[in-house]
C-alpha cells in the first residue's frame, strides 16, 4: 500500500489515510488529521468513491465547526452570554422584535447588545 491511500476499515467503520506499518497493523489517520489508530490489513480494504466524498466532507465540517466565531463579525446577531441577566433580556428584546417583523427594533436590540458585551459589564 502507498501512503495516503484512502482506506475504508471495516472494524472501526472509518475511512483513513494508510501512512505506514506497525509490525503486523496497518497505521491510518483520519481524513483531515487527527489520532492514528492501528488497524488489521485484513479488516482494511479500498475506500469507494461515496467513503471518500463523505470522509472529506466529514472533515471539512469539522475545520469549519472548529472555528469559533469572530465576536466583531457584524453579519452575525451577537449570542447573549448564559447566566446574565441583561443579555438574556436583550436576547428576548432582539427575538420579539423580529416575530413582530420590527426590524429596526431587532437591530436596535444587537447594538445595545454588543454594546453591554463590550462594556464587560455581563454578570452571571
Amino acid at each position: 500500500m502507498e501512503p495516503g491511500t484512502l482506506l475504508y476499515d471495516t472494524a472501526t467503520d472509518q475511512v483513513g489515510e494508510y501512512r505506514d506499518r506497525s509490525g503486523p497493523y496497518a497505521i491510518l489517520r483520519p481524513v483531515g488529521g487527527g489520532r492514528e489508530w492501528e488497524a488489521d490489513p485484513a479488516t482494511l480494504r479500498p475506500a469507494t468513491d461515496r467513503e471518500r466524498i463523505s470522509a472529506g466532507v466529514r472533515a471539512a465540517n469539522d475545520r469549519t465547526w472548529s472555528v469559533p466565531p469572530d465576536p466583531e463579525d457584524l453579519s452575525r446577531p451577537p449570542r447573549p452570554v448564559p447566566g446574565c441577566a441583561e443579555c438574556a433580556e436583550l436576547g428576548d428584546r432582539r427575538e420579539n422584535a423580529l416575530v413582530a417583523y420590527d426590524h429596526s427594533a431587532a437591530v436596535d436590540a444587537n447594538v445595545l447588545l454588543r454594546q453591554h458585551q463590550r462594556a464587560g459589564t455581563c454578570r452571571t
